[in-house]
């Protein structure tokens, strides 16, 4: 996730614990593996700092027999560090169940094999957003013991200076309840809430099925509508409030003047605003719009006509950035002409072309209107590009490659080359990964590593590599893609499995005020954390150790233990399309 504001980031939380059911030895500093559990025809590696490793086997942990040995595959180190790692290969074991790695006698590690490997992390993923609602109760039913009262209502919200206008002045006061907190901070934010809607929806799209079958323990589980778009609507709801009714433009964010500190949400006292219409939040709000209507459509008699209400918002807001495509988000210069001064998450983006490509992508593919079409060709990006909030045209690429055969012939002028530019993209992740010091197409080199890049690098090329797969059917494509799920959950070089709550080793103090404040030790379960970052952070001492490892798992660091829906959207929809075609492999 690109830097928000010029001063500060953001924060999150929020799920159900989940843990591998084994106990870990000391012994997971010196082995790493995935510690949430492999699938029984994955690829499964684990990797050590130990040196002159002889053999190592693999036990059995109920019946305490030892079921496979073997000797190291080969050893790496890496571009800047002169650690080994050890690389150890018992992919030829098949059968589910707990098991323990030991290396020459000494040191051991647990793992298991399963059929439903990622289950439990798509369930956490999605499960989180419930626990960012905002304006509700989070009740002790769905949430255990991360139950609270409702904080922000947003009832009350003020239009700022910015976003005046003759028929809303400064000082008037809207309602725009629901939606999610945006990160580990309590605001609302229209730029990262449609991406990450976005996300969700395109791994929605590619495997229905499959999430009709994840239920999630929500308020709404059980009322014959997947809890994913269950989930969704009470963001969009949101989502439509900030739409400025007299013109379509939208509302770049709702948010205090200033953060919040690390309290309850219902001790929170600021005055909340929306500021400035955006093009890129207006075009954002009319791409999750119009894909949203395409998809509630046959729940609609449930959703009470909302799929006819966001296509009608999303054509009044194109409109709208249409006809004003320079007003981007300056939270700068805002600040140089109005009061109350705004220094929280800015979502500042220069160049609407992607905004404009999935947001006319998604508009032809819900109205079939060639005006859109028209606008798609022209502003089709040359190449393929991973999916992050800044830039979305992934977004509109994946709609396109799930469309019908019929409006996939309408893109024909620009589709073929995203397509072809993604597998090229596929191709250059993969090359060399297979000896690389962790085994993966993620975290061998330092640009690998940034603020949030377990996310918009790490998961997001995951995500690729699964679209790369979809389209060629590789298997390459989808065992690269296994293998950064590995990296993710341990395989790594701080031995972290990243995701609060799950494994034997994650992180325990998230840059999250929900998971601070609520007085419980663990934190929501369930979230990505920003991971290794090697970006000099305000308050704390610099880095001085590879960047792999430069990870603090402390609440005041922001840069790399911060969560974020956008993040959590990655993660759900990596894991999701993981275990939705391990589950159609293993006929389930």
């Amino acid at each position: 996730m690109r830097p928000k504001s010029s001063t500060f980031f953001k924060q999150w939380a929020g799920l159900f614990l989940l843990a591998v059911p084994l106990a870990a030895t000391a012994a997971n500093d010196t082995i790493r593996v995935n510690q949430l559990g492999y699938y029984p025809h994955q690829e499964k590696i684990a990797v050590t700092d130990c040196r002159d490793i002889k053999t190592f086997t693999v036990t059995n942990t109920s019946t305490g027999q030892t079921v496979f040995s073997g000797k190291p595959l080969y050893s790496a180190s890496s571009e800047w560090s002169d650690k080994v790692r050890t690389i150890l290969d018992f992919s030829p074991l098949k059968v589910p169940g707990n098991y323990q790695l030991t290396i020459d006698g000494k040191y051991t590690v647990p793992f298991s094999i399963s059929n439903q490997a990622l289950l439990p992390l798509s369930r956490a993923a999605l499960k989180a957003f419930y626990y960012q609602r905002c304006s509700l109760p989070i009740e002790e039913t769905y949430a255990g013991k991360w139950t609270r009262p409702a904080g922000h209502p947003d009832t009350q919200v003020i239009i700022h200076a910015s976003a005046a206008s003759s028929e809303r002045p400064a000082g008037t006061v809207i309602s725009s309840p629901k939606g999610w907190y945006d990160a580990g901070d309590y605001n609302k934010y229209i730029v990262n809430s449609a991406f990450t809607i976005g996300l969700m929806l395109s791994a929605y799209q590619a495997f229905p099925e499959y999430f009709t079958k994840l239920e999630t323990n929500i308020p709404e589980s059980g009322n014959g509508i997947p809890d994913l778009l269950d989930e969704t609507y009470y963001n969009l709801v949101w989502m439509l409030s900030m739409q400025d009714p007299a013109d379509g433009g939208v509302y770049h964010k709702l948010t205090t003047p200033s953060f919040e500190g690390f309290i309850r949400p219902e001790d929170c006292k600021q005055p909340r605003y929306v500021v400035q219409k955006s093009v890129t939040a207006t075009l954002d709000f009319a791409a999750v719009m119009a894909q949203a209507s395409r998809l509630f459509t046959p729940y609609d008699s449930h959703f009470k006509g909302f799929s006819e209400k966001a296509i009608q918002a999303a054509e009044k807001a194109y409109a709208w950035a249409a006809e004003h495509p320079e007003s981007y988000y300056d939270q700068r210069r805002l600040n140089s002409q109005f009061q109350p001064a705004i220094s929280t998450g800015e979502y500042g983006d220069r160049n609407a072309q992607d905004e404009f490509f999935w947001a006319a992508t998604e508009l032809y593919l819900s109205t079939g209107k060639s005006m859109y079409l028209q606008d798609a060709a022209k502003y089709a990006p040359h190449q393929y590009t991973l999916p992050v909030w800044g830039n979305l045209s992934a977004l509109g690429v994946f709609s396109w490659m799930q469309a019908s055969a019929q409006k996939q012939e309408a893109g024909q002028k620009f589709l073929p080359g995203l397509k072809q530019s993604l597998i090229h993209l596929a191709d250059s992740l993969i090359q060399g990964a297979d000896v690389t010091p962790f085994h993966a197409p993620y975290g061998h080199h330092t640009q690998d590593f940034f603020w949030g890049s377990l996310s918009d690098q790490c998961a997001s090329q995951g995500i690729s590599l699964i679209h790369a797969y979809l389209l060629s059917k590789k298997e390459t494509y989808l065992n690269n893609a296994y293998r950064n799920m590995d990296y993710l959950l341990g395989r790594n070089a701080t031995g972290y499995c990243y995701v609060t709550g799950i494994g034997f080793k994650s992180p325990k103090h998230p840059h999250h005020r929900l998971s601070v404040s609520d007085g419980i030790n663990e934190p929501i379960p369930g979230f990505l954390v920003g991971g290794p970052n090697p970006q000099p952070q305000m308050g704390l001492p610099a880095f001085t150790c590879a960047p792999d490892e430069a990870y603090l798992d402390q609440e005041l660091s922001y840069t790399t233990n911060e969560i974020a829906i956008n993040w959590n959207a990655s993660l759900l929809t990596f894991s999701a399309m993981l275990d939705a075609l391990a589950s159609s492999e293993n006929g389930q």
